[in-house]
């Protein structure tokens, strides 16, 4: 694989997101070679874990190494690294091989891969490839944000501004719904509720399908890293109830309840703080 340009914090991004977006191409495809028969096991946290979920992260294991660049990396099926470890890490891969196991299990088709760059405790670019429905979200600093289906050319994208009197989309999870998020929909009105799994919910928000996405069950930072990159590039923001950014490598990986809205959108986010 092609080196990139990097004299110290000098990076060659657009050089950088086409290696990743081969790497993530190249995991979809692992996955997809046991997607038929999936033979499920389940984890420590009671989490499922499947042979694609190792497969996809073998496979980004090795590309991302491959690039040499000395960046560490953090998977969700990594062992766990201790935070004196990771408090020295200013720039990391942060990656869940498989996003929405449960809708791998299901064979919906709505899983992804993700791959994010962290820096400082901010996405800098991620990739999010959907292989079963081959629609790849992708973006970076200095480049803007993408999606690409199929062998079609990639679009820029951007997020759409919620405007007085028109109906409110919203795009929810098909495997974690909750009390709470059903109150706060009921709240905003005249609405319409997408369902879609993994972090396939926040790429509806970045491309411009729906308003906003309401998160307030747990996620874990792996779960949100690439797609947080694609929603904040496309003009978004991946947010706590105070309306600050959700940042990474914290010290135990977990994330807050969170929205993801455009960023302009202050009216929306009033009501939903209400």
């Amino acid at each position: 694989m092609q080196g990139i340009v990097s004299i110290g914090d000098m990076i060659d991004y657009k050089t950088l997101l086409d290696q990743v977006i081969e790497i993530a191409l190249e995991a979809g495809c692992a996955i997809m070679e046991v997607y038929a028969d999936p033979v499920v096991t389940i984890k420590a946290d009671a989490s499922p874990l499947t042979a694609a979920d190792l497969a996809s992260d073998r496979v980004i294991s090795a590309g991302l190494n491959q690039l040499d660049l000395g960046w560490p990396l953090l998977s969700e099926e990594s062992e766990p690294i201790d935070l004196e470890i990771r408090h020295n890490w200013s720039r990391f891969w942060l990656i869940d091989p498989l996003d929405g196991t449960k809708e791998f299990i299901r064979r919906n088709g709505e899983f992804t891969v993700n791959i994010a760059l962290i820096e400082n405790g901010e996405p800098l670019l991620g990739v999010v490839y959907a292989p079963v429905l081959d629609v790849c979200y992708f973006a970076a600093r200095g480049q803007g944000a993408f999606v690409r289906r199929g062998k079609a050319a990639a679009q820029r994208i951007q997020v759409k501004t919620h405007h007085a009197g028109e109906q409110i989309s919203v795009v929810a999870s098909r495997s974690h719904s909750d009390e709470r998020t059903s109150a706060l929909l009921q709240k905003l009105g005249d609405y319409q509720c997408i369902s879609m799994g993994s972090s396939l919910k926040i790429c509806l928000v970045a491309e411009g399908a729906a308003h906003l996405y309401p998160r307030l069950g747990p996620t874990m930072e792996w779960d949100t890293a690439a797609a947080h990159a694609v929603v904040k590039l496309a003009g978004g923001r991946l947010c706590d109830s105070s309306g600050d950014e959700l940042r990474y490598n914290k010290a135990d990986l977990h994330n807050p309840e969170f929205y993801v809205l455009s960023s302009e959108d202050t009216s929306l986010f009033k009501l939903i703080q209400s």
